[in-house]
């Protein structure tokens, strides 16, 4: 039809994984070296090497998808990390290619899928500006017309001649945001970067995505922020697997979003960072000394973890809870009050710790696992590692319902001191004693 602005026709994409083209000459010899000692991919950034979307050495992000998107309307875009949000983006960006299928667009696209997106860092704000107009097509004239209504918006007037590479995330943010919004492209796409900004900010952002919406423009928005969708989108795309599982209402998308989402013991999270030396192999949450998908909000439920070591090294855990809407509600180190390290050696171990939790709000949450060395380079990293309910301890008597929690920020998590057992040498600890000499040995589980 005439009004429609953008089609997707049976589109995939698929990327090679583990293979020699990574990059860099150093990259790919890492890859080689590693498979000559039959070590993991160092570089492999996808959760299990056995994926379910992996075909030999093949990971397709996105797998046959279809839809389209009429003028004015604003489609939220939501899926759990590695549903293939984001490579659909950039595929409807001219970013990247698909691998099968067409797109077919109607119109001038700003995109906004990265913070600083399209900006040269050496330049200032006020040459990125004219830079941005130029890619989406606009005169200088035009830019011109713009330019004031732009910086206002921004809200950067007194760095608008400084150079970029020196603007915080924010500021990147607030410059690009503007830019993309105010250039009238006739399709504007936002990939989570608000984030970054803050809430007035945001609050500011979504009232000019509204703007753009009513002025015939189209929007297509990613976001994990129920309440932010419910507002801003008349229609939701649910991605799972690189697949449409559903297209329609913002309601009943996010209730087969939750409903999809696993809730007791390991999950499929994604893993965002894949080291040699390390590797988290299992996790649950133990409650009164069972496995459980709940926690009563009066209960410090045990953590617990499996992991594979291979190299020795020198690690501590460190834990994100994130609630509903993928918002942070707490994150620390654990541990915390011990400045717990541990000097592993190459075997099996288990690793379990009680956790603080404040008193959350009924509702799901999620718990995203980190080895760190240093608390700066990251070993292993597991998005929605574990996923949970949270419940008040009598609901009968206290009115409670399954609402997603409201909670907003981020407040320091402490945990217990772990207890760490060797798997690999008789469940004792000879060899692998803690780090920081002046704290208790740990006993054994």
């Amino acid at each position: 039809m005439s009004d429609t602005v953008i089609s997707v026709e049976n589109v995939s994409k698929a990327y090679r994984l583990g293979q020699i083209g990574g990059g860099t000459l150093k990259e790919d010899v890492a890859r080689w070296w590693a498979r000559l000692r039959g070590k993991p991919d160092p570089f492999l950034k996808i959760g299990e090497e056995h994926h379910a979307r992996h075909m030999g050495e093949q990971f397709w992000a996105l797998d046959n998808v279809s839809f389209e998107v009429k003028q004015g309307e604003v489609l939220g875009i939501i899926g759990r990390n590695g549903a293939g949000k984001s490579t659909l983006l950039k595929i409807l960006s001219q970013v990247t290619t698909p691998t099968s299928g067409q797109i077919k667009i109607k119109g001038r696209i700003a995109s906004l899928l990265e913070v600083g997106t399209g900006f040269n860092p050496e330049m200032t704000g006020r040459e990125n500006i004219f830079l941005n107009g130029a890619i989406l097509g606009m005169t200088k004239a035009e830019i011109r017309g713009k330019f004031d209504e732009i910086v206002a918006f921004s809200e950067i007037e007194e760095f608008i001649d400084t150079p970029v590479k020196r603007y915080s995330s924010g500021m990147y943010v607030r410059l690009a945001f503007a830019v993309a919004a105010h250039l009238e492209p006739e399709i504007l796409i936002c990939d989570e970067v608000l984030a970054v900004g803050d809430a007035e900010f945001q609050k500011k952002c979504l009232g000019k995505m509204r703007e753009v919406s009513k002025g015939g423009r189209t929007v297509l928005f990613v976001s994990h922020t129920e309440s932010v969708i419910r507002r801003l989108c008349s229609q939701v795309i649910l991605l799972r697997g690189g697949r449409v599982d559903y297209i329609g209402s913002p309601q009943e998308a996010f209730q087969r979003y939750r409903g999809s989402q696993q809730s007791v013991g390991f999950s499929d999270g994604k893993r965002i960072h894949l080291s040699k030396y390390i590797r988290i192999t299992n996790a649950f949450i133990l409650v009164d000394g069972a496995v459980s998908d709940s926690v009563l909000m009066s209960v410090q439920p045990e953590l617990n973890l499996n992991i594979e070591v291979f190299e020795q090294v020198t690690v501590s855990f460190e834990v994100l809870l994130r609630d509903a809407n993928s918002a942070p509600v707490m994150f620390g180190p654990v541990g915390l009050a011990h400045g717990f390290k541990y000097d592993f050696k190459p075997g099996s171990y288990a690793v379990s710790f009680q956790l603080k939790l404040p008193h959350l709000a009924a509702g799901r949450y999620s718990l995203d696992l980190m080895v760190v060395e240093s608390g700066i380079q990251f070993y292993d990293y597991l998005e929605d590692a574990i996923i949970f309910n949270a419940l008040p301890e009598n609901m009968a008597t206290t009115g409670w319902t399954f609402t997603q929690a409201r909670c907003q920020g981020c407040v320091l998590l402490d945990t217990s001191l772990p207890q760490v057992k060797n798997l690999s040498i008789d469940n004792h600890l000879q060899d692998t004693q803690p780090a920081n000499p002046s704290l208790p040995k740990p006993p054994t589980l």
